[in-house]
C-alpha cells in the first residue's frame, strides 16, 4: 500500500485503499477532526497531515496496519500507554485487525494541540 501515487486529498488518499483499512482510515480522520477542530487538513511527506501551529499529526495506511505519527513528544508522552504497540521515535502502528485505541488516539492528538498551541504563542 505505500507505493501508491501521491494524493492531492485525504479524500484521494483514502479512496485509494482497499475497503477494511479505508474504513480504518475514516476513523482515524474522524477522531483528529474530532480532537482538533481548528487543525487544516493537507497532505505533507505523501501522507495525510493535520496542521495546527505546524504539522500536528499524520497518518498513513499500509500492507498491516495505520501508520500514526503524532511526532517524538506524542510518542514519549504516551509510551506506557502505546507499550502493545510497535512503535519508533515519532511514530506508533495500529494493526489493521484490531480496532484502534480511539481515546489514546484522541489524547494523544490533544496533547498535540496544546504543545503547538503552546510553541506559537512564545
Amino acid at each position: 500500500m505505500a507505493n501508491r501515487p501521491t494524493a492531492n486529498s485525504i479524500d484521494e488518499y483514502i479512496a485509494g485503499f482497499p475497503p477494511h483499512a479505508r474504513g480504518l482510515l475514516v476513523e482515524m480522520r474522524s477522531l483528529i477532526k474530532a480532537s482538533a477542530p481548528d487543525a487544516v487538513e493537507t497532505i505533507s511527506y505523501a501522507m495525510p497531515t493535520f496542521d495546527l501551529h505546524g504539522h500536528l499529526v499524520h497518518f498513513a495506511a499500509f500492507a498491516k496496519h495505520i501508520g500514526f505519527y503524532p511526532v517524538p513528544s506524542g510518542i514519549e508522552a504516551f509510551k506506557e500507554e502505546l507499550a502493545p504497540y510497535k512503535s519508533g521515535k515519532g511514530s506508533a502502528q495500529f494493526p489493521l485487525d484490531q480496532p484502534l485505541p480511539a481515546d489514546l488516539i484522541r489524547r494523544i492528538v490533544e496533547f498535540r494541540v496544546e504543545e503547538n498551541t503552546r510553541k506559537a504563542s512564545k
